[in-house]
């Protein structure tokens, strides 16, 4: 790896937030990083790396079109780390793992797909572990906040010897940001790939469907993603209702194959869940009634081709995004409560700046792939398909505060 001409190649450069990652590594990465951007196109490139800070101006350019084999393999083996942002993944990123993991080398991408995860540990996990490869989904808004939320709040409880979580909850406390069209064109693609696969409906309905061995997890009963929660059921201080987070399918399955991967580290009886509030108001349990069940209808105007056509004409494209005032203005606020096996309450947070889905997330994979690149010899010992907090665990918390994230814990 040390022998490798580059640090990291920012793949799909010539997107929304592949432009946004690309600018954020021109200003954040040390000043001695090997960065290329790739894509399929020379002269998209080429005019993408004239806009951008002033460090990328002989970045080198790579060239490969998602689905040339040849192309990846050797884009692939030119680098250290692949920091990826061509979605929908399940359509243009199967080619580009399966090069990466081959060729011993990290790679990171924004998927908050599910089949497609599956699909890759399946495929993959394997190879990548033989090469030494780090596989690494999901590293943007979808699902770091929820990974690293639930990493600090094991880590604050199991320093003080409190046991193992048990009830564990996520409730999105705030939430500034517009619906990213890359988001809405994967959940379109699971979709039309469920639709007449039973068998892939229920993998992706399956709570512990990105688990390594799906049968040695423990039965904890129904753990529905589309539950109306009161918030003092939660913990005592939270208020008001609460209704699923609409990236919860994908974020709690992340969360729970890293319990898994570090063979149940939060502990056998780990209940997870995520929620998003609806306000305090005495007006707030039917308005979590009337958002859940718009939530439902809008899945099912989705997965139908009459209304499909509609919301294709109203939903965000992929490729389009908000102006830089809205995304200079987003922000989140996550909170994370649990009650350990010894009955004691913690709780944890991650807080930032910045449109979620754009800015914020920007920050996030270009840190993780700055991580990956840079800081290996404090990284987790792992390879394999991984997640955000086994792969780079305390060292990605570090450089996310560091980037100006909150990420604490407490005991409540």
């Amino acid at each position: 790896m040390s022998e490798r001409e580059l640090d990291i190649v920012v793949y799909g450069a010539t997107g929304f937030v592949g432009k946004l990652l690309a600018a954020y590594l021109a200003e954040h990465a040390p000043t001695t990083a090997r960065i290329a951007l790739g894509g399929r196109s020379r002269d998209k490139l080429e005019a993408v790396r004239s806009t951008l800070p002033t460090a990328a101006s002989s970045w080198p350019i790579v060239v490969a079109d998602a689905d040339d084999g040849a192309a990846l393999d050797a884009l692939a083996a030119r680098t250290r780390v692949v920091a990826t942002t061509v979605g929908p993944y399940a359509k243009y990123g199967r080619e580009l793992v399966r090069a990466c993991a081959e060729a011993g080398t990290d790679y990171v991408d924004l998927s908050g797909e599910v089949l497609f995860a599956r699909a890759t540990i399946d495929a993959h996990h394997e190879t990548a572990q033989s090469s030494g490869a780090r596989i690494v989904h999901s590293c943007g808004f979808d699902s770091i906040p929820s990974d690293l939320g639930v990493h600090i709040l094991h880590k604050a409880v199991a320093d003080d010897g409190a046991g193992e979580l048990t009830d564990t909850t996520l409730v999105v406390s705030a939430l500034r940001g517009g619906a990213s069209g890359g988001t809405i064109d994967s959940l379109r693609n699971q979709i039309d790939e469920t639709r007449d696969a039973p068998d892939l409906r229920r993998i992706a309905a399956g709570p512990y469907s990105l688990s390594p061995d799906r049968s040695a997890e423990p039965d904890l009963g129904r753990q529905s993603d589309m539950s109306i929660v009161k918030g003092a059921d939660i913990a005592p201080e939270v208020r008001g209702w609460k209704i699923p987070f609409v990236m919860g399918p994908a974020n709690t399955r992340v969360v729970r194959r890293t319990n898994s991967l570090r063979e149940w580290a939060y502990g056998r009886g780990f209940r997870y869940r995520e929620v998003m509030s609806v306000g305090s108001s005495a007006l707030s349990p039917a308005i979590a009634v009337a958002v859940t069940a718009g939530i439902g209808v809008g899945m099912v105007g989705m997965a139908l081709r009459p209304t499909r056509a509609v919301l294709d004409r109203l939903l965000p494209k992929p490729g389009e995004g908000p102006n830089e005032a809205a995304r200079e203005n987003g922000h989140f606020t996550m909170d994370v409560y649990t009650t350990t096996t010894t009955g004691a309450r913690y709780a944890s947070r991650v807080k930032a700046s910045g449109d979620p889905g754009y800015k914020a997330t920007a920050v996030m994979l270009g840190e993780s792939a700055l991580s990956l690149a840079f800081d290996r010899a404090e990284l987790p010992e792992a390879a394999g398909v991984l997640t955000p907090a086994t792969a780079m665990g305390d060292v990605l918390v570090d450089r996310l505060r560091r980037a100006g994230f909150e990420l604490s814990a407490r005991r409540m």
